[in-house]
């Protein structure tokens, strides 16, 4: 269950290349648009916070999962969206500003809000109750270092290398891609010899899950009214999680290997999907949408 060096080390690396990439697509005016307009921040946020954890706790009774798995689930529902997520949604042609706020954000309160659907999970299917305290340092020192310190430099950057930053805005995704593909590839080698009863045990729940996400972001982006853009960085955010959390959660504070198993299997199954996702985007959003001036009526 324990993350391969390729995981651990070269993928902080390259997230951390991909999300100057990324900078380089972003101006002040996108990030202005989401707190003039902050009713994608509002969906989306309400959504990760306080919906997929219900959504959590209703598939695991459902589902009658053993205990142990139904924590874990709760777990992997309740924690944000990575930094993996803002590549996603760069490769679906979302709104990336929308997502890397919804990161932060949702990263920030789930420091609070994680505690709390853990110690609800404990209680209610294991009958008991531990306090959680996340590493609040880690947390913000994670966040800096991979999400707002090389997007400000790619931002920089495109400011004052404008017609450079456009023409590596191709080069960004296909190295994107690639990351993901590798990692995804990675994944299933580092738990091949488990992987038929990892799904066995927790794929059909995680599975649920994982689509459940996708699908509420995209209804709640429509009946809220959000743009085409919008929906789709909200969607990724639900559907894509930092599963290193919920496994460092399960892991090192639970000590427990049943409990990280759905986190291990969403970490494996949520890669795919999110490609599905992005291609859909794709076939959606013009790449004329995204290159244009931002402003509402766009999409």
């Amino acid at each position: 269950m324990e993350s391969s060096p390729l995981i651990s080390a070269g993928l902080p690396i390259a997230l951390f290349i991909i999300m100057i990439g990324i900078g380089m697509t972003l101006t002040v005016r996108d990030f202005r648009q989401v707190a003039v307009y902050p009713k994608g921040l509002i969906v989306g946020t309400v959504a990760q916070i306080l919906v997929m954890p219900t959504i959590a706790f209703a598939l695991a009774t459902l589902l009658a999962v053993p205990p142990a798995i139904a924590v874990g689930l709760v777990i992997i529902a309740a924690c944000p969206g990575g930094t993996t997520s803002n590549l996603f949604v760069l490769l679906s042609r979302g709104n990336i500003a929308l997502s890397i706020v919804l990161t932060v954000t949702a990263s920030l309160i789930t420091i609070l809000t994680l505690p709390l659907f853990i110690n609800m999970a404990l209680d209610l299917y294991m009958g008991t109750q531990e306090t959680i305290v996340l590493p609040v340092g880690k947390t913000v020192g994670m966040l800096v270092g991979i999400v707002l310190f090389p997007v400000a430099i790619g931002m920089l950057f495109r400011t004052r290398k404008p017609a450079l930053a456009r023409k590596a805005e191709g080069v960004v995704s296909i190295f994107g891609g690639v990351v993901l593909a590798v990692l995804i590839v990675g994944l299933i080698v580092g738990v091949r010899d488990q992987i038929w009863d990892l799904l066995k045990q927790a794929g059909p729940a995680t599975l649920l899950l994982n689509i459940a996400g996708i699908a509420l972001g995209l209804l709640a982006g429509r009946v809220a009214g959000l743009t085409q853009r919008e929906s789709l960085a909200v969607a990724v955010e639900l559907g894509v999680k930092n599963s290193t959390i919920a496994l460092m959660v399960t892991l090192t504070l639970l000590e427990s290997s049943a409990m990280s198993i759905p986190a291990a299997v969403y970490g494996v199954l949520m890669f795919p999907i999110g490609f599905l996702l992005a291609m859909y985007g794709r076939r959606i959003i013009p790449k004329s949408n995204v290159q244009a001036p931002v402003s509402r009526p766009a999409d």
